[in-house]
């Protein structure tokens, strides 16, 4: 029943994948009443991530926007539908709320309470990337991701994937304006900060954006557009 309201949920079918996640001892405690979770990812337009050759476009950042905005929709669906059936849900939205006091927190870290590629990992969606990206079996890096944290475990299998596929491509490696990766591979005993340094990524998309786009956020694109999992190029 959960998986058929999940499966309605995402339309076109074919620009969606999801996965059941078993979060028991993963989160914070505070998430005890949520032990399992879905991972939800959309396809972004291949057209817009091939044109991002040198940074981020503003068709690709309208484009970013709006299929975050999707998602929180679609997971919100979701919640209603299980709410109906008694099953207690939690959204985590596609994006950090700048407006909450936890953001100041994530300033500092650059890590959240619950991770959307932490859910799609156990939910064997896909794994970790070397420039920290979710590669997901079906569309690469090329998709966003939300997630729902749920306390009934739906009947649907989902092996978890706890190391990296990425062998040694080192293409987002090597293209990274921020030379923020240093190609080390990932698995779920490697901290990101041993191959990653997120501030050092987050400083040179909030340039790139403002150099190509005038607008202060922080966005960039360029290893998910170099990826060859997933491209059509």
């Amino acid at each position: 029943m959960i998986i058929d309201v999940i499966k309605g949920s995402l339309l076109p079918p074919e620009d969606y994948i999801f996965g059941v996640a078993d979060l028991r001892g993963l989160l914070e405690k505070k998430y005890d009443k949520y032990p399992f979770g879905i991972s939800v990812g959309k396809r972004l337009n291949n057209n817009i991530v091939n044109n991002i050759t040198s940074g981020p476009t503003l068709e690709y950042y309208h484009h970013y926007k709006h299929t975050n905005r999707e998602l929180s929709a679609v997971a919100h669906c979701i919640k209603s539908e299980l709410h109906k059936m008694k099953i207690e849900t939690m959204v985590i939205e596609p994006t950090v709320d700048t407006e909450v006091k936890k953001f100041e927190h994530y300033l500092k870290t650059l890590t959240v309470e619950v991770s959307h590629k932490m859910v799609a990992t156990r939910a064997g969606l896909g794994w970790i990337g070397k420039t920290d990206l979710l590669i997901s079996k079906a569309f690469g890096p090329r998709l966003r991701l939300v997630s729902l944290l749920i306390n009934n475990y739906p009947d649907h299998d989902s092996k978890p994937i706890e190391k990296s596929r990425c062998g040694n491509c080192s293409i987002c490696v090597e293209k990274c304006p921020a030379g923020a990766a240093n190609g080390k591979l990932w698995n779920i005993k490697v901290h990101r900060n041993l191959f990653f340094d997120a501030h050092k990524c987050r400083k040179t998309c909030g340039e790139l954006a403002m150099k190509r786009l005038n607008v202060n956020v922080r966005i960039c694109g360029m290893c998910v557009a170099v990826c060859p999992i997933g491209s059509t190029k």
